[in-house]
């Protein structure tokens, strides 16, 4: 289960190329362990750098229905939703590039703030920022009585939509049940040092190490976090990494999606790319990006839109006109996806 993370060029003017974790896989993967039937183990390669965290649990259990051990192999990033993979499995091989991280979600939807930079779009809000906010205010600045606490979530909610925020309170409780469902698949949670050990799992993985891009390597995931991480023999480690930069060349991970290279002097032009990978012995699924690219509006475009204006109201839009004018010197093609499926 490899799942692309080509970068676009210009870095933030243009989309990435890849997918992440989503439910658009299950399909796929039901295919794939149909073709190899019921094993004693089954080992996923995995790579992604996360995704829908709903999915895993589908996912593992999908998996755990057509074998009695299940191993994930992790060459390289298995981030967050890959993460919560990992904890469905009953060992993590972990190399020595191996790299999970926290699982601490956000949460986008319909009341949550408008990207100032993008007002089409939303801010994700982190869950675990929300709480860290509610402890910067009591623990630092001391505001620790009823009535600043309750200014201090008044204030919060001036700035986000209250059912926005009753939403980040749901989806915290989601990942704390979560990842004790993911662990029970393969240990008793119910024991009392099992028990211990699924809340350090949880209280690490979800708040202690403060950034969700924390980059944990094989010997923190296990002497630290408590997870059943094994060290690949050298030949098999051998094997991880090489299989991964086979799959890191034909996905061009390291060559970004560059659309002013595609376009070229055309007046637009169409791409398809191969973005992600589920793939056995049986067969092999594909994800795949198409779409189209277009050249931004020239200067000459502009001023003919420009013309039709009331002279009033060019006189009052100098300044953005200019920022405008600026903007389209250095602006990247236009690309819009038209397909993005498994196939």
């Amino acid at each position: 289960y490899f799942l692309g993370d080509r970068e676009g060029y210009p870095r933030g003017a243009v989309p990435n190329l890849g997918t992440v974790i989503a439910s658009d896989a299950i399909r796929p993967f039901q295919e794939h362990l149909e073709a190899i039937g019921h094993q004693k183990k089954i080992d996923l390669f995995l790579y992604s750098r996360g995704g829908d965290t709903n999915i895993p649990l589908r996912l593992v259990r999908l998996i755990r229905e057509h074998c009695d051990y299940f191993s994930v192999l992790v060459p390289f990033r298995a981030h967050s939703a890959a993460t919560m993979i990992c904890l469905g499995a009953n060992e993590i091989a972990m190399g020595e590039m191996g790299e999970l991280s926290p699982v601490d979600p956000t949460t986008a939807n319909v009341f949550n703030p408008i990207d100032p930079l993008n007002p089409a779009g939303r801010w994700a809000i982190s869950v675990e920022d929300v709480t860290a906010y509610f402890m910067l205010a009591k623990d630092i600045a001391k505001l620790d009585t009823e009535e600043s606490t309750q200014g201090v979530f008044r204030a919060l909610t001036n700035k986000v939509n209250p059912v926005a925020l009753g939403n980040v309170h749901r989806v915290y409780n989601l990942i704390r049940m979560l990842v004790p469902k993911l662990l029970s698949l393969h240990m008793d949670i119910t024991k009392v040092k099992n028990k211990e050990r699924v809340e350090n799992i949880v209280r690490i993985l979800t708040e202690t190490l403060y950034s969700h891009d924390y980059p944990i390597c094989r010997k923190e995931a296990r002497d630290l976090i408590g997870l059943h991480v094994v060290e690949p023999l050298q030949k098999l480690e051998t094997l991880m990494w090489s299989l991964f930069k086979e799959y890191e060349h034909d996905l061009k991970l390291l060559d970004p999606f560059n659309p002013s290279n595609i376009l070229g002097s055309q007046p637009n032009a169409n791409f398809s790319e191969e973005t992600g990978y589920i793939e056995s012995a049986h067969k092999t699924s594909v994800f795949i990006q198409e779409g189209q690219i277009f050249p931004p509006p020239t200067l000459q475009q502009i001023q003919g839109i420009l013309q039709v204006l009331p002279p009033q109201l060019l006189a009052q839009m100098v300044v953005q006109l200019v920022q405008l004018a600026q903007h389209l010197s250095v602006a990247p093609p236009t690309v819009k996806f038209t397909s993005q499926q498994w196939k």
